[in-house]
């Protein structure tokens, strides 16, 4: 009775708030440790005036990464300053200022002393040479590309948006030491246009299909994401149907595999080694995904499993673990991972399961998670329209649920996606809790973050989200609130910025303390703006898009404007208010705009119809979906 008690009161001032009654917190801590600027003790001039005596080294018969990092810091530099870097072999370098690359001859002891991790990188200053050397050559071309942000102010906000700032001078710190290693070994972040040169620029190490060996290699997969299909294909069904799931009610299907069946497994095996024998990458990693429903099997092996271990996903890890087992003494260096996904993301909760070294879960119960409120605090779970876990208590299960997986297998990802996938077009609100969730995975021991929502999405600020997430994939403690600004200005356009800025803090503000954001929400639940913020949010927009910037940052500005229509029309708000005579006029100007910027959807389900089958008098949600 209590916790409804709380629960009736925390509605009603939600209700109150939503309507402008009580007055709403509007301040927001986007998280981070303050970003401070580099301190140059002892000033070492790279460049001066535009003229250099200083050269780029790089070790005898460098590799092709260590090859693409003297490139990019040469032609980046000139950019910035005019002034041509040459490159020259160790071997063939007479002494004097040097920018020096990876493992020379030329490397002090000092500079190689401390660890440092394979992506990782150390900057090492003498006086008169500086010094880039990763923990591997990809590290290396990391430490380049961080120095091209760090010190040159280069920017990569899009593949196809960068920013280099003119200086005839470049200066760094003559006695620098400093060592840099990212927060995660494993970090995907694909945007819409991403390719192997972007991807390394904004470090992120996981491509799934590409090898990048230009680039120092990537992260990737012989099977990934729905492979159960590869390893024990559906033709299999008839001869076999006991291969696949027991439904409840007796029949047998291919939505899922019977892991625990003990034919399975070789056919498993066999499959997966001739993928392995057949890819034509240098892939290491194999993937164990089941489809993409709760149709799990009901045998009774499977169900005494589930029993024994606590968790559905107990036949996937013993499953996965034997997979591994069986082809490690050919494939020593594989690694083998399975989804925790649906209804397989709850961990072990009894027993002593446990992955294998050489196994790895991909956690995807974010999905399940609430955006707008803290991690750590909040239960609320998508999907559970109920009165209490909208509005009541709830315990933060998804939060503990990751600690028990870090305690069951030594390797875990992160496999995240924040947008609203019903209404990709509605700003999704996970801003200021994006750098606290990442910082949490990091802490209880997570090792990787797969981000898979930056591509092919329409999603409202979506270019800004992947900017952020890549920042803190890279450094959890990053200054959120800076790289935003920073983003803002150099995407959008400095005058247009503070106006874009003050619009995210106020939906950011109006969703935390109206609503939870799920992955999967209508318009009407993903946070409620009081009627004088919708006033004011209406004249940012408006200043936004008359601010003095260029063409090319207009349209960006105006693609971005559409989150905010597109709520408004769905909502019944302003010029789209039910009442207004010309409402379908406003829709179809609103398709209109939609169409001119090149947006194809609303929802992740499907892309927006011809204009001659959309109903007008309905509100714009209906373009993304049947319903």
């Amino acid at each position: 009775m209590l916790s409804y008690i709380k629960a009736i009161v925390a509605f009603i001032q939600i209700f109150l708030t939503a309507v402008g009654f009580l007055p709403m917190n509007t301040a927001v801590n986007y998280g981070g440790t303050p970003r401070a600027a580099h301190a140059v003790a002892s000033p070492m001039a790279l460049v001066k005036n535009g003229g250099t005596g200083c050269v780029i080294v790089v070790p005898d018969g460098a590799d092709a990464c260590t090859a693409t990092a003297a490139k990019e810091l040469r032609d980046y530099v000139e950019r910035r300053t005019g002034a041509a870097l040459p490159v020259t072999a160790e071997s063939a370098f007479s002494g004097g200022k040097a920018v020096v690359l990876g493992e020379t001859a030329l490397t002090p002891t000092a500079a190689t002393a401390e660890t440092v991790e394979a992506d990782g990188f150390r900057w090492y200053a003498d006086g008169e040479r500086f010094f880039i050397r990763g923990g591997s050559p990809r590290g290396t071309l990391y430490g380049v590309y961080a120095f091209l942000e760090d010190y040159c102010g280069v920017r990569w906000y899009a593949p196809d948006v960068e920013k280099v700032p003119q200086s005839p001078d470049l200066t760094v710190d003559g006695a620098l030491d400093k060592v840099i290693n990212p927060s995660f070994s494993v970090r995907r972040n694909d945007c819409a246009g991403t390719n192997d040169a972007y991807r390394a620029r904004t470090r992120m190490n996981v491509s799934f299909w590409y090898d990048m060996e230009d680039y120092g290699g990537a992260l990737t997969y012989v099977l990934w994401d729905v492979t159960l299909t590869d390893l024990v294909p559906d033709a299999l069904f008839a001869e076999h149907p006991d291969y696949f799931a027991l439904q409840p009610d007796g029949t047998r299907s291919t939505d899922h595999v019977c892991l625990s069946h003990p034919e399975v497994l070789p056919v498993a095996v066999e499959n997966a080694r001739k993928a392995i024998q057949t890819c034509e990458r240098s892939a290491k990693y194999l993937h164990v995904g089941q489809k993409d429903n709760e149709n799990y099997c009901h045998c009774p092996t499977c169900e005494a499993l589930y029993e024994q271990y606590g968790t559905v996903c107990a036949p996937t890890i013993l499953f996965t673990n034997a997979l591994a087992q069986a082809l490690e003494g050919e494939f020593p260096d594989f690694t083998f991972t399975f989804y925790a996904y649906n209804e397989t993301d709850r961990p072990p909760t009894k027993g002593d399961l446990r992955c294998r070294d050489n196994v790895a879960p991909v956690l995807c119960e974010l999905h399940k998670a609430c955006r707008s409120h803290p991690l750590t605090e909040c239960g609320a779970v998508d999907g559970d329209d109920s009165f209490l876990n909208l509005y009541g208590e709830t315990e933060p299960t998804v939060a503990a649920d990751f600690v028990r997986w870090t305690e069951v297998a030594d390797t875990t990802y992160i496999y995240d996606y924040t947008i609203n996938f019903l209404n990709t077009a509605q700003f999704f609100s996970n801003l200021e809790t994006l750098q606290p969730t990442m910082k949490y995975m990091h802490d209880i021991g997570i090792t990787g973050y797969i981000y898979n929502c930056g591509d092919g999405h329409y999603a409202a600020f979506n270019e800004l989200r992947n900017y952020l997430y890549r920042k803190v994939q890279w450094d959890v403690d990053a200054d959120v609130s800076y790289h935003m600004d920073d983003f803002l200005a150099g995407y959008y356009g400095e005058a247009a910025a503070p106006y874009l800025r003050e619009i995210l803090d106020l939906m950011t503000a109006c969703a935390r303390e109206t609503s939870h954001h799920f992955d999967f929400d209508w318009y009407y639940q993903a946070g409620f703006v009081p009627p004088l913020t919708v006033t004011k949010l209406d004249r940012l927009w408006d200043a936004a898009l008359k601010a003095d910037i260029t063409d090319d940052e207009r349209f960006r500005v105006e693609t971005a404007h559409l989150s905010w229509e597109y709520y408004k029309a769905n909502l019944l708000i302003g010029r789209y208010a039910a009442v207004n005579p010309l409402r379908m006029k406003e829709n179809e100007k609103l398709y209109d705009d939609f169409a001119a910027h090149n947006v194809g959807r609303v929802s992740s389900f499907k892309t927006i119809p011809p204009k001659e089958e959309v109903d007008f008098l309905r509100s714009p949600y209906s373009w993304g979906t049947d319903k």
